[in-house]
């Protein structure tokens, strides 16, 4: 093994770790924000306004950074750019978002880590990909998992937590539509171009809905909101999307996958820290028995 690969393998998970972490810090600042009474309508606004430059800035650089001959967009390409910001960024994220005035950050976090068991149904309902009993048994495990953790703040919220619930597991089979439909665009297009175009896509639309739902006085929101959503576009969308496309590069998607693992345990711990939210056994033991089946669906995947 030569010098340079304990190293490379090293940054690569470091860069794992720290882009899952990140990412899950989204739903610990997008809590904070609601305590300054904003919506979810306004609150996604501010994060996609701000994150707007810097994912212009990721399609500008790999469109005309890039080391390769770049591939022009046809009409398709464009029409599945629209389909994919719609259901992987802006529908996904809005859902997320108007979800977590409903729900703890650690159930949140919960429900969207199972996209990959989402991905494995998709497959078997839209191409008929076989499903094989031990996947299935892993799927079982995850999604017992969250039924543990929704049935324990059930008790205390009632039908708060059901909605928010709902609107998170359609969040994640929004963007496992997304995960889906873009293997073939990446391999044309390239990750971090797809990336930059649909983003940009996403953050269009949250704009629009704002300028059509709400009033621009809506838009006067306290400064400890607008500092948060810099923070969020910054630090918690752009950022973890670099960092995650650099330790693919470096180690695989089967191993930042698995990596990425850290992020429910991170966010659990930052709820518990930062927001106060109850630690226990029922969340212990759900987010055990969500990371053992959706590492047990990764690694039959891999």
């Amino acid at each position: 093994m030569s010098v340079a690969a304990p190293s490379r393998l090293t940054s690569g998970l470091l860069l794992a770790a720290a882009g899952s972490i990140a990412f899950s810090g989204k739903a610990i600042i997008v809590k904070l924000a609601y305590r300054y009474g904003v919506d979810a309508v306004t609150l996604i606004m501010y994060r996609m306004l701000f994150a707007l430059p810097l994912f212009l800035a990721m399609t500008w650089w790999a469109t005309c950074r890039a080391r390769t001959p770049v591939v022009p967009l046809t009409r398709r390409d464009w029409l599945g750019i629209l389909g994919l910001g719609v259901s992987g960024y802006y529908l996904a994220s809005f859902l997320d978002f108007w979800g977590l005035q409903y729900i703890s950050a650690s159930l949140e976090r919960l429900i969207l880590y199972l996209n990959p068991t989402l991905v494995l149904v998709l497959g078997w309902v839209l191409y008929g990909r076989r499903i094989t009993p031990r996947q299935a048994g892993a799927m079982a495990l995850s999604y017992a998992g969250v039924l543990l953790v929704f049935g324990h703040e059930l008790r205390f919220d009632g039908w708060s937590t059901a909605l928010g619930a709902g609107l998170l597991f359609a969040s994640a089979i929004s963007y496992a539509i997304y995960l889906v439909y873009s293997g073939e665009m990446v391999k044309r297009l390239g990750a971090l171009r797809l990336v930059g175009w649909a983003t940009t896509v996403a953050c269009l639309l949250c704009l629009l809905q704002f300028v059509l739902l709400r009033p621009l006085s809506a838009a006067l929101v306290a400064p400890e909101v607008i500092w948060l959503s810099v923070l969020n576009a910054v630090a918690c969308t752009a950022a973890p999307v670099v960092m995650v496309m650099m330790a693919i590069e470096r180690i695989g998607s089967g191993l930042t996958a698995q990596t990425g693992m850290v992020g429910p345990m991170s966010t659990i711990l930052m709820g518990v820290w930062i927001l106060g939210e109850p630690f226990n056994g029922w969340v212990l033991a759900g987010t055990v028995l969500v990371l053992a089946g959706v590492l047990w669906v990764t690694r039959q995947r891999a």
